[in-house]
């Protein structure tokens, strides 16, 4: 058995006439690629359209700067802190997200070689046409496609931009399970504390209703104000049952938001070292997370640029150049070196010869009677990135809009607390007040009671104020976008802006 190379019966002007010919399809190559460049797509300048300042907007006196990375901090509360750790780590979905965007990166990185030479191992079986001869052929197939016209740099900017797309919506669900931590801890602590106001108010109504009852025997009342005080006492009865079911589904929510089944005994009570003795409701002294003076006068587009919708919209643009320097480089010619070195191997002859064949050319393929639908494939794709440069101005305008309706809540938010305040100190002190005149014989019971019910309904109305402007603080943030992590970048993709 010998091996017979094709060019080993060859002169050696015969050798270096086959290899000047790879190298003059190496130089061709070159001198095309170098032409080639002028076929690039670029990318579209995407200004962004955001005003200088906030409108309305005034210094606030001692107040925090705004803090994109941890603004829940602000709250100062110890739960929060671990609950939004926790959820952080724990959090299904996000652990989700995180194995999408390893998909996408390894994707990305498979793609890479899409335009490097290949190797192919293959084995297969031929017979001669009068099936006299049968061969075994084993051999090696190398296929080397240029990516020429801007083939390679809108692959290269379609894996780019979704992995880009996987980071933005990894780093966004974990802005969503932040604020909705954030979210479901305020509602139910202000329901826990709610829960306490509303039974300072049944108590007080209760009073009121036995006072008025005495007046009523002695004959210093009407039944007609006895029924109005009862009626009042039933419905305070029924407002009480409503802060536990709002405390239950905030806590199971919390659950599920940590990848947990059950319900994190801290978040019964409202300090840690209580003991299980203390787990009811009714027995706790519930504080609400509140909020200090923050002063939101940082530059609009200082605080919008990590929002999701921005950042997806971005990427789609670089999305749409890569699919249409893809769709311009299918009205070109691809170029290529295809090479295949085969041994042949004669099974059924008495002739046992191996033969060694190595083949290596040029490889072209012509678009030539579906030019026009190609055509059509490139105009598509340049309306396409026109509707994403569209699209990425449009979220930039709705992103401020959003950011800036968050704003001008959460002000108002803060203001209506802040006249709550004021009127529950006023309340406070007409209660007192009352009680000082019953001391002195001044005022009965019944002014008493009335006091004492109005500073009660107050303090009801200030939870439920500070909780909406808590509240209306998760979604300023989340309106602002939270903190974005640094995008993949791709040298030749950049480099064709």
């Amino acid at each position: 058995m010998t091996a017979d190379f094709p060019w080993g019966a060859l002169t050696f002007s015969a050798m270096n006439r086959t290899f000047s010919c790879l190298r003059a399809c190496i130089v061709a190559s070159a001198c095309v690629l170098g032409g080639c460049s002028l076929w690039h797509t670029a990318l579209p300048e995407l200004a962004r359209d955001t005003p200088s300042d906030w409108q309305t907007r005034e210094e606030v006196a001692g107040g925090l700067a705004p803090d994109l990375d941890h603004w829940w901090r602000a709250f100062d509360d110890p739960v929060l802190n671990s609950l939004i750790e926790r959820a952080l780590q724990n959090n299904l979905n996000i652990q989700i997200a995180g194995e999408r965007l390893q998909a996408a990166r390894l994707v990305r990185q498979a793609n890479r070689g899409a335009f490097w030479p290949n190797l192919n191992f293959r084995t297969f079986i031929e017979t001669t046409p009068n099936s006299s001869t049968g061969f075994l052929e084993v051999g090696l197939d190398s296929t080397w496609e240029f990516g020429f016209f801007g083939r390679a740099a809108g692959t290269a900017r379609l894996n780019l931009a979704d992995e880009n797309l996987a980071i933005i919506d990894e780093a966004a669900l974990r802005v969503t399970v932040i604020a909705e931590v954030a979210r479901n801890y305020i509602e139910l602590r202000a329901a826990q504390s709610r829960a306490q106001a509303l039974d300072a108010i049944v108590t007080q109504q209760r009073a009121q209703a036995d006072l008025i009852a005495k007046r009523v025997s002695l004959r210093l009342g009407t039944p007609l104000e006895l029924d109005r005080v009862q009626a009042a006492l039933q419905q305070a009865q029924s407002d009480a049952t409503e802060p536990a079911l709002t405390a239950v589904q905030a806590a199971q929510a919390l659950a599920v938001l940590l990848g947990a089944t059950t319900v994190d005994p801290a978040l019964r009570v409202g300090a840690p070292q209580m003991s299980a003795q203390q787990l009811s409701v009714e027995q706790l002294s519930v504080e609400q997370p509140a909020l200090p003076p923050i002063d939101f006068r940082q530059v609009p587009a200082d605080l919008v640029r990590t929002r999701a919708d921005i950042r997806r919209a971005e990427q789609n643009v670089v999305r749409a150049a890569g699919e249409l320097g893809i769709a311009r480089a299918d009205l070109f010619p691809k170029f290529g070196i295809d090479a295949t070195l085969i041994s042949s191997t004669a099974l059924t002859s008495t002739n046992l010869n191996d033969n060694f064949i190595f083949i290596a050319g040029p490889a072209i393929f012509l678009p030539i009677v579906d030019w026009g639908a190609r055509r059509g494939v490139a105009n598509a794709r340049e309306r396409a990135l026109q509707a994403a440069v569209l699209a990425y101005r449009e979220a930039v305008i709705e992103g401020l809009a959003e950011a800036q309706t968050a704003l001008a809540q959460f002000d108002a938010k803060t203001l209506l607390a802040d006249n709550v305040q004021k009127t529950l100190a006023l309340h406070e002190r007409g209660a007192q007040t009352a009680q000082m005149l019953q001391r002195i014989g001044l005022a009965d019971g019944v002014e008493t009671a009335e006091a004492n019910l109005a500073a009660a309904q107050a303090q009801l109305q200030r939870n439920l104020a500070v909780r909406d402007r808590a509240l209306a603080y998760i979604a300023l943030y989340k309106a602002f976008g939270g903190t974005l992590p640094p995008l993949a970048g791709d040298s030749q993709a950049q480099g064709l802006r």
